[in-house]
């Protein structure tokens, strides 16, 4: 080989080298997920892996309030989709930023497990990590996307030009989100939208719900479309530590803690390669180098719900607790024969699509797709009805039935027929009167979502237990319910 042939294939081989190691550093470089000492803002802000494959990139993600304010709700940012903010902190509760080439933000745990309430409209929103998301408009965060992705103004100079009031990109770097990251992200939102299109011809999910399964059958686990809906009101996620045993989900579709963490994870997004990696560290004891989703299931497992924020009469809540034995207690009460057990549907009478939704095969296929990684699941499984929950926390736990069909406790203990039949959700003043958020008025309208128990998958029926009680029972009962 010449001296001149020589000099041009060592040329050749550091131009590629230099380009895979741009391309390594630009796209595929992950830095480590940002630590935080406290448990509770892990839960809250900390990654879950979700990253890398679904997350948007960070400076467009910032931006995108401001170019498009006009696919929003009303002013607000992401808090106009009920997404709540913690002083001190970055991101919004329920996100995550982490670097995979360029920063990405991503979603956690908490964007459907943490809830906020006010006592009054001019009253500051309390954060409820763990809590459900009654407020949190998940459907229409991913709809926001999709109109802003739909948009003609979703280009490299529109976007580029709002970056630059928050932040000088590099001459690389303007370049890198000007061919490839801004067109790239726009791509990847258009068929993300046109994969989820199945969402557009079933009953919206509104504030404080979501379908969690259909998602995981069509796109992870493969299954056909089917016409299926999955509604369902978000679920607390406190004190696990005395569930040991119960079933999980509105279904029973699971019973095994660390499953359901992990599938969660799988479900919002994250990688298997990231879940495998994560896995790995299950059993360190130091917050510094455990799993991520470890440090989550140890959170809430632990956690307990807050206190009910107003006055309690004790004396009508002393009464309250024995018509609480007598009628609920077995199925709601701790060491409750039924308790934390699925009860047929044939008996609870309550909406069935979301049973339904659920498949043998869908269950087959989960614990099938972990085959060969030590995380591999095995306790996924079908039911015949919903699961009889604990009724810790009662009070935050508004709407109530599995789909949130009914806004007040007092409107549970009345029959279906008498429950009402539209209302708003996703407004977190609390209505201490009725037991649950106020649902009502101009101000639920502007901040909430419209609720039609007409619609499929909507149906407030069933649940008939305690709707024969007497006036003063069911005071005396709401009462006590107050106190779990």
């Amino acid at each position: 080989m010449t001296t001149r042939r020589l000099v041009l294939l060592l040329a050749l081989i550091v131009v590629i080298a230099g380009g895979a190691w741009f391309t390594y550093v630009e796209f595929f470089r992950e830095e480590p997920a940002p630590y935080f000492a406290s448990d509770e803002d892990h839960f809250l802000f900390g990654s879950i892996g979700t990253e890398a494959e679904q997350g948007v990139p960070y400076w467009i993600w910032l931006v995108l309030p401001r170019v498009f304010p006009d696919h929003l709700p009303r002013p607000g940012g992401y808090a106009a989709l009920g997404m709540p903010g913690k002083d001190g902190q970055e991101m919004p509760v329920g996100f995550s930023k982490v670097t995979v080439g360029f920063p990405r933000v991503g979603i956690n745990c908490a964007m459907c497990h943490t809830a906020t309430f006010r006592t009054r409209p001019d009253a500051a929103p309390t954060i409820v990590p763990a809590g459900p998301s009654h407020q949190t408009g998940e459907q229409e965060y991913l709809r926001f996307l999709f109109a802003c992705a739909s948009d003609p103004r979703f280009t490299a100079d529109t976007i580029l030009g709002e970056i630059a009031k928050n932040t000088r990109l590099s001459l690389v770097d303007r370049l890198v989100y000007r061919f490839v990251i801004v067109p790239q992200t726009r791509r990847a939102i258009l068929q993300l939208r046109d994969r989820d299109a199945w969402m557009d011809a079933r009953t919206d999910w509104g504030r404080g719900r979501i379908d969690p399964f259909n998602p995981v059958k069509f796109s992870i686990l493969k299954q056909p479309v089917d016409q299926t809906i999955g509604n369902s009101d978000m679920e607390p996620v406190w004190n696990l530590a005395r569930h040991t045993g119960y079933a999980f989900h509105w279904d029973g579709l699971n019973d095994t803690l660390q499953e359901v963490v992990l599938s969660s994870a799988l479900g919002d997004g994250a990688t298997m390669k990231w879940v495998d990696r994560d896995f790995a560290k299950w059993n360190a004891t130091d917050p510094r180098s455990m799993s991520s989703l470890r440090r989550i299931q140890n959170f809430i497992s632990q956690v307990q719900p807050p206190a009910y924020p107003f006055p309690i009469d004790q004396t009508l809540a002393a009464q309250g607790a024995a018509v609480f034995q007598s009628e609920c207690a077995p199925c709601h009460g701790p060491g409750g024969a039924r308790t934390g057990k699925v009860i047929p549907l044939a008996e609870i009478g309550t909406d069935r699509h979301r049973l339904d939704m659920w498949t043998p095969a869908s269950a087959a296929a989960y614990n099938a797709y972990g085959a060969g990684h030590a995380w591999q699941f095995s306790h996924f499984r079908t039911g015949g009805g919903y699961v009889a929950v604990p009724l810790d926390g009662l009070w935050l736990r508004a709407p109530y039935l599995h789909n949130g069909s009914v806004p007040t406790l007092t409107d549970l203990l009345e029959a279906s027929s008498a429950r009402p039949r539209s209302f708003w959700r996703g407004y977190d003043v609390y209505d201490p009167s009725r037991v649950g958020f106020i649902t009502t008025g101009p101000d639920a309208e502007r901040e909430g979502t419209a609720y039609d128990t007409t619609q499929p998958g909507n149906s407030p029926q069933g649940h008939e237990y305690g709707t024969t009680l007497s006036p003063d029972a069911k005071r005396a009962l709401i009462e006590y319910l107050k106190t779990l």
